[in-house]
């Protein structure tokens, strides 16, 4: 519940996960053909995140591993992670990631999180901070919701630093001390 005004999180449960219906189930209304609007058992299909999480808990579904963390993901970040496009797959890959670790006990995909993270951080930071505004564009298209908000910190931190370091306001003045204070009974 702590998470339950994050816009980020509430898209984060919006990406889709395959799922495999354990039973039968009425009242879904998933398949636009189907006019009894139920779902047979063994039947495959892709859920929101949040709505499969609440199905697998109740077992009347089992959660497969996105395709963004298949095995050819694996493969690119392991050979090259910084110039893998993880928007395309997942624009939340990061949060939707850690989400389906918890929800299938996949061990393997906590450590494809924190690989693709360190070889892409480093890759951000250097862009951030040294990149003309030319290449930004092509870059920031790869990059997933959560890079790119290291990447405004990192480029606004960067433009911060050179303001002071060319003569900005070296001290700032804190609101408390502009205060007067209230006399005290006499």
């Amino acid at each position: 519940m702590a998470r339950y005004y994050d816009i980020d999180d509430i898209l984060a449960d919006e990406e889709l996960v395959p799922a495999v219906f354990l039973e039968a189930v009425n009242g879904v209304g998933l398949l636009e053909s189907n006019d009894t609007n139920r779902v047979e058992p063994r039947s495959k299909v892709e859920l929101p995140f949040w709505l499969a999480s609440e199905l697998h808990l109740r077992q009347a579904a089992s959660v497969s591993v996105p395709p963004c963390f298949n095995k050819k993901t694996r493969e690119e970040i392991g050979a090259d992670g910084a110039h893998v496009d993880l928007r395309s797959r997942c624009s939340y890959f990061y949060q939707l990631g850690c989400k389906i670790v918890q929800l299938i006990g996949d061990k393997t995909i906590g450590s494809l999180l924190l690989v693709a993270f360190q070889t892409r951080y480093k890759e951000v930071l250097i862009k951030a901070h040294t990149s003309a505004s030319a290449l930004a564009p092509k870059f920031l298209s790869l990059l997933t919701k959560e890079e790119t908000k290291l990447y405004a910190a990192a480029t606004s931190s960067t433009a911060a630093f050179k303001t002071w370091r060319m003569g900005g306001p070296r001290f700032q003045k804190a609101s408390v001390l502009g205060r007067k204070r209230k006399p005290t009974g006499e």
